[in-house]
């Protein structure tokens, strides 16, 4: 059988690598960035820093793991690549761990399922992306395994190598803290189930009460005596223990993720953990300490998700929950394996529970973009959404929770093996649109690049630079924010970041600058010159220097400044974090020598079925005009007259469109014109 377990990891490591190989870059932003960040530092100097800024409250488990690609490669583009690989690798290992808690309580071949399914799961997705799921989906499973050899036999051998396994998971990753609870609650649901005495069957484990609790007073203590909250153990998520949350909210969204959780399932898990709970008494020690497990850290992982959800997230956080989902696969081969008992009404109730759960999502609230990266059970619904409307996404999903709850109920017993399998196919199905429909994370991780690096390779800051030169950062919150994080993402010489208004979202380490209007002299917040050898910024900034390299369809360009940097350039008339116009921009040059502008458009064909018309008029006379199709780029070339103490251009755009009246799903009021994507002044030579 261990042939057969090999063999499931190395073809789920083989399948999961040649995916992940179609991921051009990362989108779950600032979080891949920040682990990407991480990790550099820790191959670069032992340290973990984001943006050279001490970030010690991160968990260290997943930087360690890929900080060796940094290490090695050099291009970052490289290292990306074989950060999938290694991401493939470690997820695709946790088959091991979910084969040996499923032996707890099956068969050899049913074990081999249960690794099948673990690593079948949708959101083995994310080894295509640089996130601590990764690392913490095996470890969180090893936890599970541990806490249930401990609940069927609390040897002290048992119970260390759980607190080990527990703080592995912490420092992986924060979230882990609530097994804390879970190890307290699982030993009482154990009592539960088996109907012992509170005092009797609690005597075992009285040295993992002792030592998770006294561990937890000596925190209290200590972080008395330094005057600080125990909230500032979680470290960078510190922020999160100081909130106040409301409990109908809480409870608003753990009934949510719970509905979500039993989708992803594919209901038939949820229907037969509830049997097998209505039957606890009468269930084999070995089952009753893995229901106990399930639910204890399910109970805890939920409530916590959920809290934090109802306050930050405000969305279905699915990311931080499906670790959990191998513990009911299991639980469900556990119920065919011992026949599938089906008590009337317990199974009738059962079915109908889970099949209602469903219900409860509001599919039109979180059908969105965030569910790209935290839902990825509603992509599949997304795409449905597209062909049948969204008023048919809740009662379409709701139809198949009713066909699975009926199979569930009415299938005969010796076919019970199919329910299962039933599952398997069930992600075969959502796996296309997950993955690579319209909606997938292939193309969204593809859009987020094509947002930030678009007319050049990914490494062409890099590529321009000499040796040993770093490039800042001046984030005018013009262009979109991926031109920042994608460049420095895959370009090592990129860093730090400046904002002339607001911080790139989610932003670590970035440093507000002025423009002077007396003199265009960018100044920091001491009020001294804003100096720099090369400048990274978007088309809308001309700093007076000179054009090493640029991305032309974005307009992200790498200037040589060689000393203070100076704001030649002012344009108004574009939107605010946009490079999109109204109806009218004007754009005004300091120091103008003459010469000629060169301004970079493009439209949008889902506003626009015919082309537009761009004038650029210079003193209210008509100098330059261009015809802008939908589906292609223009350059406008405006001639500029010598002997001026600033050059002025108005641009008229005809016609405009207002999304709100054009594309349906959207209330964008905005009059948009067209995208002005670079200003290139060409002074007279």
């Amino acid at each position: 059988m261990w042939a057969w377990l090999v063999a499931i990891v190395a073809g789920s490591f083989a399948v999961r690598a040649w995916l992940a190989r179609g991921m051009l870059g990362p989108f779950i932003m600032v979080d891949e960035l920040i682990y990407s960040e991480l990790a550099r530092s820790l191959a670069d100097s032992g340290e973990l820093l984001v943006r050279d800024v001490s970030s010690p409250g991160y968990g260290i488990v997943y930087p360690a793991l890929i900080s060796p690609a940094y290490a090695v490669f050099e291009g970052l583009t490289d290292a990306y690549a074989v950060v999938k690989t290694l991401n493939a690798l470690v997820m695709s290992l946790a088959a091991i761990p979910a084969y040996l808690l499923a032996r707890r309580v099956v068969g050899a071949r049913f074990s081999l399922l249960a690794a099948v399914l673990a690593v079948s799961l949708p959101s083995l997705v994310y080894t295509g992306s640089v996130m601590t799921e990764n690392a913490f989906y095996p470890v969180f499973l090893v936890c599970a395994l541990l806490l249930t050899l401990v609940l069927e036999r609390p040897t002290t051998a048992r119970q260390v190598a759980l607190l080990i396994a527990v703080g592995v998971a912490a420092a992986t990753r924060v979230q882990a803290v609530v097994l804390v609870p879970a190890l307290l609650t699982a030993p009482l649901l154990l009592v539960l189930f088996r109907g012992e005495g509170l005092r009797v069957a609690l005597r075992p484990f009285r040295g993992l009460y002792g030592v998770v609790l006294g561990a937890g007073a000596l925190a209290l203590v200590a972080q008395l005596a330094r005057g600080r909250s125990l909230s500032d153990l979680l470290g960078a998520y510190s922020i999160v223990g100081e909130s106040d949350y409301e409990l109908g909210e809480v409870l608003r969204y753990l009934l949510y993720h719970v509905a979500e959780l039993d989708l992803y399932l594919g209901v038939l898990p949820v229907a037969a953990t509830i049997v097998l709970v209505g039957r606890s008494r009468s269930l084999d020690r070995p089952l009753q300490a893995l229901l106990a497990t399930a639910l204890a850290m399910t109970f805890w992982l939920v409530l916590v998700v959920s809290a934090f959800a109802s306050v930050f997230a405000q969305r279905i956080q699915e990311r931080n929950l499906f670790v959990v989902v191998p513990l009911f696969l299991i639980l469900l081969l556990a119920w065919v394996d011992r026949g599938a008992p089906r008590p009337r009404v317990l199974a009738l109730s059962a079915a109908a529970v889970a099949a209602v759960l469903v219900l409860l999502i509001p599919f039109e609230r979180f059908i969105d973009t965030s569910a790209l990266s935290d839902t990825l059970m509603l992509l599949p619904w997304w795409s449905v959404q597209d062909h049948v409307g969204l008023e048919w996404v809740a009662e379409l999903a709701f139809g198949l929770a009713l066909v699975l709850a009926a199979l569930f109920v009415v299938l005969p017993r010796r076919y019970a093996l199919v329910l299962p399998l039933v599952v398997l196919a069930y992600y075969a199905a959502v796996f296309h649109p997950i993955w690579g429909g319209e909606h997938g994370v292939k193309q969204a991780s593809a859009g987020a690049v094509f947002q930030g690096i678009r007319g050049v390779p990914r490494d062409w800051i890099d590529a321009a630079l000499p040796d040993e030169a770093r490039a800042a950062v001046l984030w005018t919150g013009r262009a979109d924010r991926f031109t920042v994080n994608q460049n420095e993402f895959f370009n090592r010489t990129v860093g730090p970041v400046f904002y002339l208004r607001q911080p790139t979202p989610g932003g670590v380490g970035e440093t507000q600058v002025r423009t002077d209007p007396r003199d265009g002299v960018v100044r920091l917040p001491g009020g001294e010159p804003f100096a720099v050898e090369y400048l990274l910024t978007d088309g809308s900034v001309t700093p007076d220097g000179e054009v090493v390299a640029r991305d032309d369809l974005l307009g992200t360009t790498l200037w040589r400044v060689g000393g203070d940097v100076v704001s030649t350039t002012s344009v108004r008339g574009l939107y605010p974090n946009d490079s999109w116009s109204g109806a009218t921009v004007t754009w005004k040059r300091r120091r103008c020598r003459g010469g000629k502008l060169i301004v970079s458009l493009s439209s949008d064909p889902s506003l626009f079925e015919s082309s537009q018309t761009v004038h650029a008029l210079v003193a209210g006379r008509r100098v330059a005009s261009v015809r802008l199709e939908p589906n292609a780029q223009a350059k406008l070339r405006v001639p500029l007259e010598p002997g001026r103490e600033a050059c002025v251009v108005t641009f008229r755009v005809a016609p405009t469109a207002i999304p709100a009246e054009v594309l349906s799903g959207t209330t964008d009021r905005r009059e948009l014109g067209a995208h002005f994507n670079v200003f290139d002044y060409k002074p007279a030579s």
